[in-house]
C-alpha cells in the first residue's frame, strides 16, 4: 500500500496537526493491521515518505517501523528532506517511483499494489505498469469534486487551481483510474456522482467496501466511566461545562466548513442556551507556524467567535492526543450531546463511525459516506452544509428530543458493529483481490503473461539502433534469442530517432520491445511494454532551458540559418 503525504507513524499518529494528516492516516494504518491478520496474507508493507525535519518528530525519519505482526511501515526517501504538504509533493512523485523500484529490487516485488489518494494513485499506477503487477486505487477525495465545491461563490478560480494544483491532481486521478483493476470506494454515491466525472471511469471496476472502525477503542461510556483528562482543557473555555456538547472534530481546512458551523451556532439563541460548541481543530503550538490555508480558516473561526460574542460558550483547545479522541466522544455522549460533521464533501466520514460506535448521535453533510452511514445505522440526521436553517433544526431536534436521542444512540452502537467492522472490510477486499488474480476479466495489464520487470535486471545492454542492430539479420536473431532466454538482462536502445520512428524500425527488425528506450536525441525516456514516459527526466533536462537566448547566440554565427535554428529548437 502507498500513502505518500501527511505524518504517518504506527503509534499515536498526530491527527489534525495539518490539513494532510487526518482520517486517511487512520484508514491505511488500520487496513494494514487488519489485512496482515488474515491467514491468506503473507505480509503488508505500507510505503510512505521519509521526513527528516526538526519541526516534526524523529519518528518520521525511521526507515522502517512495525505496525503489527506481518505489517510494517516503510519510509522511502525522496524529494527534500523537510516536511512538505501534499500540493508541494507533485514534482517528486517520479523520484518516489525510482526509489521504490530500488526498494523492490532489494526486498522482492509485491503481488498487489494499492495507491491511496491522487499522489500515491499516480505513483502506484506507474509502478504497476513497470512491474506488471495488479493495481488497486482508493481516491479518498477527488480533485474534480473538491474544485466544484470550493468554486461556489468564488470569482478567482485560477487562485484555487494554483493553491490546490487541481490540474495535476485530476490528471493523476485519471491515470490511476485508467490503470486500476479495482477502485475501492466507500459509498454508492461516491461511485455514481464523483468517479463518473472522470474520463477513465469504468463502473465494472468500482467496488463499494465501507471502511471499518476500531471498535476496541470506541465504546460507549459505562456507569463508572471516569471523567476524562481532556475535560480540563475544555472547561477552561466554558462558563457552564455541564451543558450538552455540540462536538465537531476536523482539521482547519476550507472543505470542512467550520466557519459555517460557528455562524449557525452564533446566530441561534436556542442552541447557545441548550449546549456548548466544542471545536477540535487539530493541534498547534503557534498559529503563526501553521500553513497559510489552515491559518486562514482558524482566523476566520476566531473572528466569528468574536463577532457573535461566543466567549464562554465555545471551546477550541490547542492540542489533543490520539488517546483523547475516544474520550471526547464518550464525554459528549455522557452529557447527551451531538456530533456534527458539516463538511462540504465527505468521502467516508471516519469520525462519524467513531462517534456512532460510542453512542453519540450524529448530524452530517448529505454527501458520500454520511448518506450510507445514516442509512445503515439510522443514528442521526443529514443536512445541507450550506443551509443554516437546516443545520440549526437538526441540532435542536437532537438536543431537545430525549427519546429520539436514546434511539439514535442505541442504533449507532449496534449499526457500526454490524456494518463497519474492519474484519468485514478485509474479507470483502481479499475476496475481490482473489478474483483479480485468478480470472481474466480484468485489464490486460493484470492478465498478461509473465513479463520482464525492471527491478529484476542485474545488467543492462544499451545499444544504438541504426547501423548497429540493423545490417546482419542472422546476428540480430541470435541477439534477440539471447535476450529472451535471460530475464535478468535488460535491453535498452538509445537513438536520435523520434519515438514513433524508432518503434516502427524495431517492429520491422523483429526485435523484442526494449525495456528502456531513449529517443529524440536524448530528450525522452520510456520504460516497459507500455512505454511509460519518464516525466522527471523531461523536467530535469528542461531546467534552465532558454531557447530564445540560444537562438540569439546562434543567429550571429555565419552559416546558420533561421530555419536551422527552428529545427534545433523543435527537436528539443
Amino acid at each position: 500500500m502507498i500513502s505518500l503525504h501527511g505524518l504517518i507513524r504506527a503509534n499515536e499518529p498526530e491527527l489534525g496537526c495539518d490539513a494532510d494528516t487526518g482520517g486517511q492516516v487512520i484508514y491505511v494504518l488500520e487496513l494494514a493491521r487488519e489485512l496482515a491478520s488474515q491467514p491468506q496474507v503473507r505480509e503488508v508493507e505500507l510505503l510512505t515518505r521519509q521526513i527528516i525535519d526538526p519541526k516534526v518528530s524523529d519518528d518520521y525519519a525511521q526507515l522502517e517501523e512495525e505496525i503489527s505482526e506481518n505489517a510494517k511501515l516503510i519510509r522511502i526517501p525522496f524529494g527534500p528532506r523537510r516536511y512538505l504538504k501534499k500540493e508541494a509533493l507533485w514534482p517528486y512523485v517520479d523520484h518516489f517511483v525510482d526509489q521504490t523500484l530500488v526498494h523492490f529490487r532489494r526486498t522482492g516485488i509485491p503481488d498487489i499494489i494499492h495507491g491511496h489518494y491522487a499522489d500515491a494513485g499516480l505513483a502506484g499506477a506507474q509502478l504497476s505498469r513497470l512491474l506488471h503487477v495488479p493495481y488497486i486505487f482508493t481516491g479518498h477525495s477527488l480533485g474534480r469534486v473538491k474544485r466544484q465545491r470550493l468554486s461556489l461563490n468564488k470569482d478567482n478560480l485560477d487562485a484555487l487551481d494554483r493553491r490546490y494544483k487541481f490540474s495535476l491532481r485530476t490528471e493523476a486521478e485519471e491515470i490511476a483510474l485508467e490503470t486500476a483493476s479495482m477502485v475501492v470506494t466507500s459509498t454508492t454515491q461516491e461511485v455514481q456522482q464523483q468517479y463518473e466525472l472522470y474520463d477513465h471511469y469504468v463502473p465494472s471496476r468500482m467496488e463499494v467496501i465501507p471502511p471499518g472502525v476500531d471498535l476496541s477503542r470506541f465504546s460507549p461510556p459505562t456507569a463508572d466511566w471516569p471523567r476524562p483528562a481532556i475535560a480540563d482543557s475544555l472547561n477552561q473555555f466554558l462558563r457552564d461545562p455541564n451543558k450538552p456538547m455540540i462536538l465537531t472534530m476536523a482539521r482547519p481546512d476550507e472543505r470542512k466548513n467550520l466557519t459555517k458551523l460557528v455562524d449557525v451556532y452564533g446566530q441561534s439563541e436556542q442552541l447557545q442556551k441548550l449546549a456548548n460548541l466544542v471545536l477540535i481543530m487539530g493541534s498547534r503550538d503557534d498559529m503563526m507556524d501553521l500553513p497559510k490555508a489552515q491559518r486562514r480558516v482558524l482566523d476566520s473561526v476566531l473572528h466569528r467567535i468574536d463577532k457573535h460574542d461566543l466567549y464562554g460558550r465555545v471551546a477550541y483547545p490547542k492540542s489533543h492526543s490520539p488517546s483523547d479522541v475516544p474520550e471526547l466522544y464518550r464525554y459528549a455522549a455522557q452529557n447527551k450531546g451531538v456530533f456534527i460533521n458539516p463538511a462540504l464533501t465527505e468521502p467516508f466520514g471516519l469520525t462519524l463511525l467513531e462517534a456512532g460506535a460510542t453512542g453519540l448521535p450524529i448530524v452530517a453533510t448529505n454527501d458520500g459516506g454520511p448518506r450510507d452511514i445514516i442509512a445503515n445505522c439510522n443514528n442521526g440526521l443529514l443536512i445541507d452544509p450550506l443551509d443554516d436553517e437546516m443545520i440549526e433544526k437538526a441540532l435542536l431536534r437532537t438536543l431537545t428530543e430525549p427519546d429520539q436521542w436514546q434511539a439514535w444512540s442505541k442504533a449507532g452502537i449496534e449499526g457500526t458493529r454490524k456494518h463497519y467492522s474492519w474484519s468485514n472490510h478485509a474479507h470483502r477486499y481479499l475476496r475481490d483481490l482473489d478474483d483479480i488474480l485468478q480470472h481474466s476479466s480484468v485489464p490486460a495489464l493484470v492478465s498478461a503473461p509473465r513479463a520482464r520487470r525492471l527491478p529484476e535486471f542485474d545488467r543492462l545492454i544499451v545499444t544504438d539502433l541504426d547501423n548497429t542492430l540493423s545490417g546482419d539479420d542472422e546476428a540480430l536473431a541470435e541477439f534477440a534469442t539471447m535476450l529472451e532466454q535471460n530475464e535478468h538482462i535488460g535491453f535498452a536502445i538509445a537513438t536520435g530517432r523520434r519515438l514513433d520512428s524508432a518503434m516502427e524500425l524495431i517492429e520491422q527488425l523483429g526485435l523484442p520491445r526494449p525495456d528502456v528506450i531513449d529517443t529524440d536525441a536524448g530528450t525522452q525516456l520510456h520504460y516497459g511494454k507500455k512505454l511509460t514516459p519518464d516525466r522527471s527526466w523531461r523536467k530535469q533536462i528542461g531546467y534552465a532551458w532558454k531557447p530564445d537566448e540560444i537562438r540569439k547566440v546562434l543567429d550571429e554565427i555565419p552559416g546558420l540559418s533561421a530555419r536551422m535554428t527552428r529545427i534545433n529548437r523543435s527537436s528539443k
